[in-house]
């Protein structure tokens, strides 16, 4: 492995965006992973939703009025959904600013005037349904990012709203419009995952915030939403390890995994697990899964040529992003990076024809491939739609 290769794993291995891969695309690894009923009693405890009295989707009277005032133009779900768009982002209304620290529900996304991805689309849709506009949760797919807090890697995924005018338009609500609408996915979440994922989120920002028991209630409150939620297994895994229960945390990473084996977050956890265990081949074997896994995933080709690139080690970046191209052909950005370096290479002909393939690779995908100013889309869904999930989905810094 090249050592910009060992510098990103050191950072991201663990922090890849999993839904970035279909279902076929898995870490091959065999756990001998069975559910017992003492670890899954002592985590599935809850008979009820512990937090019934946090409405993330409420609308208060405040808000009401405030869209009785404004939205005038009732003719069609089109308009509605116009005017709304103009609410919650024109500076002449209430203009909501992007805050990915704090995951709020809809009447603090109002009142604060900011919010995270889902923060806001809890708002938009709570509104939307108002007017009876159909509106629903979508995941969406985007390129991994990740975020360092403290001792805490945090991969954050993207949630938007959608909802269908007829039988294949459908049009697309997103507070970061600049991500191109190729990364729509077909997984509608229903009300019952979102709220799953609201609390998901509340315990992952406690877990930030090193309050683990109050963590683990969220993370709890998550699962007995939806018991299958792969994130928040890996999650609660984190936050046992924290307290120094490292049977429980081993057991809910295997779970997060045994749930979604593109779970690199879940695996990368297990590697670090049995590294400070002192089970060095277990960690091995592991950290060996996931490097193949890796080396299957454009993005990750792409991350390692971007910080090539930035170490002026152009020869590697050249390989890296040659890579991507070669695992996502579709992708306008790898031709733009590997044209940057070709001309870095001192290769000015190759460079303009990388770069004329980028465009190239918009214009024939349309609106498929260009990025908006509008933070709301109009689209044929056939074209754009694929299956993944939203989230948040943290673990430890290597040490």
């Amino acid at each position: 492995m090249s050592i910009t290769a060992k510098k990103l794993t050191r950072l991201i291995s663990v922090c890849l965006l999993c839904a970035l891969f279909s279902a076929c695309n898995v870490i091959r690894l065999d756990l001998n992973f069975a559910d017992d009923r003492k670890f899954e009693s002592q985590i599935l405890d809850q008979r009820e939703d512990r937090y019934a009295d946090i409405e993330p989707m409420l609308l208060n009277d405040e808000i009401i009025a405030y869209m009785q005032e404004h939205v005038t133009d009732l003719s069609s779900d089109l308009t509605i959904v116009d005017k709304l768009q103009s609410l919650l982002f024109d500076p002449a209304y209430l203009n909501i600013e992007y805050d990915d620290k704090v995951t709020r529900t809809a009447v603090q996304t109002f009142n604060d005037r900011k919010g995270n991805c889902l923060s806001v689309v809890n708002l938009y849709i709570a509104m939307a349904r108002y007017y009876g506009v159909d509106a629903k949760f979508q995941t969406v797919k985007v390129r991994p990012s990740w975020d360092r807090r403290g001792e805490i890697l945090v991969l954050s995924q993207h949630i938007i709203a959608l909802g269908r005018f007829n039988s294949s338009t459908v049009y697309v609500v997103d507070f970061t419009p600049e991500i191109t609408l190729q990364q729509l996915t077909a997984n509608i979440v229903d009300d019952r995952e979102a709220r799953a994922l609201y609390f998901n989120n509340l315990g992952a920002e406690s877990l930030i915030a090193t309050n683990y028991e109050d963590s683990i209630a969220y993370f709890k409150n998550a699962l007995f939403l939806d018991s299958d939620l792969s994130i928040a297994w890996n999650n609660i895994g984190t936050a046992y390890s924290r307290l120094e229960e490292k049977d429980t945390a081993e057991y809910a990473y295997q779970k997060a995994y045994s749930l979604d084996r593109s779970n690199a977050t879940a695996i990368n956890n297990l590697v670090r697990f049995y590294r400070q265990k002192g089970d060095l081949e277990t960690s091995n074997r592991y950290a060996k899964a996931i490097e193949r896994f890796n080396n299957r995933n454009p993005y990750f080709h792409y991350n390692l040529g971007s910080i090539a690139y930035a170490d002026a080690d152009y020869e590697t970046a050249r390989d890296h992003f040659s890579e991507a191209v070669k695992r996502k052909e579709a992708e306008p950005d790898f031709y733009l990076a590997l044209s940057k370096t070709y001309e870095q290479l001192g290769q000015p002909v190759e460079a303009a024809r990388l770069y004329q393939q980028a465009i190239e690779s918009v214009r024939l995908a349309g609106q498929i491939y260009l990025p908006s100013n509008n933070k709301v889309r109009i689209v044929d869904e056939r074209t754009i739609l694929r299956p993944a999930s939203a989230g948040f989905s943290v673990r430890a810094s290597p040490l």
